[in-house]
């Protein structure tokens, strides 16, 4: 009886995410697109990770992997990231 309770939990928790909630915890792997902006919302900068992008709990800013370089990043500022959809080559 408790598995099943369990199981049924499980299923409710699963179904009980949003959309954003489950591409944000289920993110890794996929590749994300980061814009710096200047402060007339031009692009000053802009990178592809390897990986999903992380805060930090204390910081104001993001991390990642640059795709390039391999080297890790650290920005802050206006930011925005974007998940770039994965292409089936099949």
């Amino acid at each position: 009886m408790k598995k099943l309770i369990f199981i049924a939990l499980t299923i409710l928790f699963c179904f009980s995410c949003s959309d954003a909630q489950k591409a944000k915890k289920f993110g890794h792997g996929s590749e994300f697109r980061i814009e710096m902006l200047n402060c007339d919302g031009t692009v000053a900068r802009s990178w592809i990770s390897t990986g999903k992008v992380q805060s930090g709990k204390s910081s104001e800013g993001y991390y990642f992997i640059d795709k390039a370089t391999g080297l890790l990043v650290e920005v802050t500022g206006n930011i925005i990231i974007t998940q770039i959809p994965e292409v089936d080559t099949n």
